[in-house]
């Protein structure tokens, strides 16, 4: 019997390091420093921010990584480096592919060719907005203040010209929460665009996905949603009914991921 269970746990063991190596088997092997800086003033820079649909727990595939000068991200040092997934860094055990390479290879596509896009990452997985708003330490990470420290090293780079926000899944276990979420957004996006010193900056929202196993609330915080962004001319959200889990009814799969990014790039481009 002893020599069963130890069986059985020697098993366990094997079976959860390789589904670790799955996650990570397409991880880039290295970094790549960016040598060269672009101008300032033909560098667009873009925050990711919210929870963990916006710091990606998709599969990370070859076709993520694949390098382009003029798609630029930073490091857990700040560092200018060329971006590949995944971008986020704060959570290295959870990590995963996020919508924001696949966002800005469609406008790379569509902006001047001396542009450059970076990507700042500050998602946290699992962070309340009233984290957000209390600027708590979540996961090892100073919500409010590493969003600041970030958005500040942006602006040494180039200019801030949007923010991509996909939060609300810690928010929707009650209606007491889901009724207050619109004016949280208010009171925090009030915030954001004062740290970035633009009372207009353009803040793309990302719905709730429509597979939840608590789908009637995610849908009340998706109503929540459109109800902000019909009063915020700077605001707009990005679809997100038709994509699909990764089999754990949370997360966006790889699919999907690159899908909102497109459409987050497409709705920006609008904007």
């Amino acid at each position: 019997m002893k020599f069963i269970v130890l069986l059985l746990t020697l098993c366990s063991i094997l079976a959860y390091s390789q589904e670790i190596d799955k996650r990570i088997e397409y991880f880039p092997k290295k970094t790549e420093k960016v040598t060269k800086l672009p101008k300032k003033k033909d560098t667009w820079v873009f925050i990711m921010a919210g929870q963990s649909n916006m710091a990606g727990r998709g599969q990370v595939e070859p076709q993520d990584t694949i390098p382009n000068e003029r798609l630029l991200t930073i490091n857990a040092k700040g560092e200018l480096i060329l971006a590949k997934e995944p971008l986020h860094f704060y959570e290295p055990n959870l990590t995963g592919l996020d919508c924001g390479i696949s966002f800005g290879k469609v406008l790379l596509q569509k902006i001047p060719k001396k542009i450059t896009v970076l990507l700042i990452p500050t998602a946290v997985g699992g962070s309340a907005i009233e984290q957000w708003l209390g600027d708590s330490t979540y996961r090892k990470v100073q919500l409010l203040s590493n969003f600041k420290e970030k958005a500040k090293i942006g602006s040494q780079y180039g200019t801030i010209k949007a923010i991509l926000w996909h939060q609300g899944e810690s928010n929707s276990s009650t209606e007491k929460s889901i009724s207050l979420h619109a004016s949280r957004l208010t009171e925090l996006f009030k915030i954001f665009r004062n740290i970035t010193q633009n009372k207009n900056l353009p803040i793309l929202l990302g719905e709730l996905g429509s597979y939840s196993k608590n789908n009637k609330n995610w849908q009340l915080l998706n109503a929540t949603l459109r109800d902000y962004v019909k009063n915020d001319k700077n605001s707009a959200l990005i679809s997100t009914q038709d994509l699909k889990h990764k089999g754990d009814d949370i997360h966006f799969d790889s699919e999907g991921q690159r899908k909102m990014g497109e459409r987050f790039a497409n709705e920006y481009l609008k904007k």
